[in-house]
């Protein structure tokens, strides 16, 4: 499609090991498309990403679900970015922004959690991208094997039984839903810097 190179963040908080193989998925996915290097953030570590995150073409944000919102270690980078952000005059304008989450429920009201994520990117003038998935497992035919199994379109949904580990879960179809994420957001990234270059 085009010589040119971009890089994809994933910016994710991970509180027992789930989330942060789904944010491995994301951005295995999106180093699937040639010219595309990823890059994993944790919040934990955010000082040190602050300006690497100006140079990036796209940030996918990832949290995992506790009590209906993303954690409070995400939503403190979040507020963060009011300042190192947002105050700065709007440094991530025009970027791709996508989101996924993980909780232990197949519901777990991960859809708010999608929400918050996609208001955040607005906030910050970003270019949202849907998950782009049909429903997964909605009728007779189809299976807990199916891409989109928990049938989210907002964003990627991942679920990972309360009682198994990281070694365990998230599920195979969960994790090559997140590796398709990270490689749309790639493409349409991609497709973003081709076309400013061609108005350029």
């Amino acid at each position: 499609m085009s010589d040119m190179n971009i890089r994809v963040a994933v910016v994710y908080h991970s509180g027992y090991g789930h989330t942060a193989r789904q944010a491995e998925a994301v951005a295995r996915g999106a180093r699937t498309l040639t010219g595309c290097d990823s890059l994993l953030v944790k919040v934990e570590d955010i000082d040190q990403y602050w300006d690497t995150l100006e140079t990036v073409d796209a940030i996918i944000f990832g949290a995992p679900t506790y009590m209906g919102s993303v954690s409070a270690q995400f939503k403190a980078f979040m507020d963060a970015t009011s300042h190192a952000v947002f105050a700065k005059g709007g440094t991530w304008a025009n970027k791709v922004g996508a989101g996924f989450t993980n909780s232990a429920s197949h519901a777990g009201d991960k859809l708010s959690s999608l929400i918050q994520l996609a208001l955040f990117a607005a906030q910050h003038k970003m270019h949202w991208v849907n998950l782009g998935l049909p429903p997964g497992n909605n009728s007779s035919t189809t299976s807990q094997e199916a891409l989109n199994r928990d049938s989210y379109f907002l964003g990627a949904g991942a679920q990972s039984n309360a009682d198994q580990g990281p070694d365990q879960a998230p599920s195979a179809s969960d994790l090559k839903t997140a590796e398709h994420l990270g490689a749309r957001v790639a493409r349409v990234a991609l497709e973003l810097a081709v076309g400013r270059k061609a108005l350029a």
